[in-house]
């Protein structure tokens, strides 16, 4: 990605993607800043994919295609209080990385992991119960 200082001056930096079925609502953008620690921001899968096309969100983070109608590249804007950052990607990597997140837990079958999550939880729990209770 290129992190815009302004109209004029950007640079590339590295930044990782992560996703993790834990949480399979959000993904994660980690970005490598020269001379400083690496930030992670968590938001919406669902925000990452709806700015591919067109301009979403509201508060701290908002995705936009750069050119509406077009899948080349996407801003994404990330602030706090009045300090804010503008990072441009092409959308091509985060098409792919949203594919792949889509293969781990498809989009809209978030609710039906947490559903499995909390069953095999209750199941590991009476099998414990058991065992102490038998041994």
């Amino acid at each position: 990605m290129s992190f815009l200082v302004s109209e004029e001056l950007s640079f590339r930096i590295p930044v990782e993607l992560r996703y993790e079925t834990g949480d399979p609502y959000a993904v994660q953008l980690t970005f490598h800043l020269p001379g400083d620690s690496p930030v992670t921001w968590v938001f919406g899968r669902e925000l990452l994919i709806d700015g591919l096309g067109r301009p979403c969100g509201e508060g701290d983070v908002r995705v936009s295609p750069v050119e509406p109608d077009t899948l080349g590249e996407v801003l994404i804007r990330l602030q706090v209080g009045s300090d804010q950052a503008v990072f441009r990607a092409s959308s091509v990597p985060l098409v792919a990385f949203l594919d792949r997140t889509d293969k781990l837990v498809p989009l809209g079958q978030e609710g039906s992991l947490a559903d499995f999550d909390a069953h095999l939880d209750e199941a590991l729990g009476r099998i414990l119960a058991e065992e102490q209770s038998a041994g």
